[in-house]
């Protein structure tokens, strides 16, 4: 009788063991996304500077911290398994912004390009669990500032370009009223090249942009 006991606790124990493998297998792999990888790279990179009290790529060692913590916080919402982005338009004019084609897995219906290219009116927010994936720079604006990677200096940046944002980033997009350059609040961004990646960059003004109807998800909708 106890063998049988025996056996029979270990047939519960391999059954609960098969029903959990599904749900590990379904954990988010953090580790494997491009931008946890890019984002950890930096990150070390940086660290290494400032523990051996040493200047990168021009930056100060207030702005060396402040791109550690920075990094930090993108890092912590990877492991965290958030896996969308957020843009906000606080420009006075419509923002073009990159997102998933609702139709992409309709084979008949889908586009040529990887996502999708939509407006964003002023003041509002890409809604919820959306994932952003970057902003359009059309070709008479330009962006100061710009930084090409996590730990890179920043420079200026002149349109058509697309930039790229890290999933768990919200990214707020200004317009200095003394330049009226663009301005970005993180710089975790990445510059998107359509011979690298297929993104649809069209070399258009801000003046066209304007006269497209407002149609991303946003929380103001």
């Amino acid at each position: 009788m106890k063998i049988w006991k025996s056996l029979l606790i270990v047939l519960i124990v391999v059954a609960n063991l098969a029903l959990a493998q599904p749900s590990f297998a379904d954990r988010p792999k953090f580790s494997k996304n491009p931008d946890y990888i890019e984002v950890t790279k930096a990150l070390n990179e940086l660290s290494q500077t400032k523990d051996a009290q040493t200047q990168f790529e021009g930056l100060t060692r207030e702005e060396i911290q402040k791109r550690i913590d920075e990094l930090t916080l993108q890092k912590y919402a990877l492991e965290a398994g958030n896996t969308w982005g957020q843009c906000r338009n606080e420009t006075s004019k419509t923002l073009g912004v990159y997102g998933k084609n609702p139709k992409a897995d309709d084979d008949d219906e889908k586009s040529s390009y990887d996502n999708e290219l939509y407006f964003l009116a002023p003041s509002q927010t890409t809604q919820n669990k959306w994932d952003c994936d970057g902003i359009y720079l059309p070709n008479d604006v330009n962006v100061a500032n710009f930084t090409s990677s996590p730990n890179g200096q920043g420079q200026e940046l002149t349109g058509p370009a697309a930039i790229k944002i890290l999933d768990g980033t919200q990214l707020v997009i200004k317009t200095n009223p003394d330049t009226a350059a663009i301005e970005l609040n993180v710089p975790t961004v990445k510059l998107i090249n359509s011979n690298a990646a297929n993104w649809f960059i069209p070399n258009i003004s801000q003046a066209l942009i304007d006269t497209r109807v407002p149609n991303a998800p946003s929380n103001q909708s």
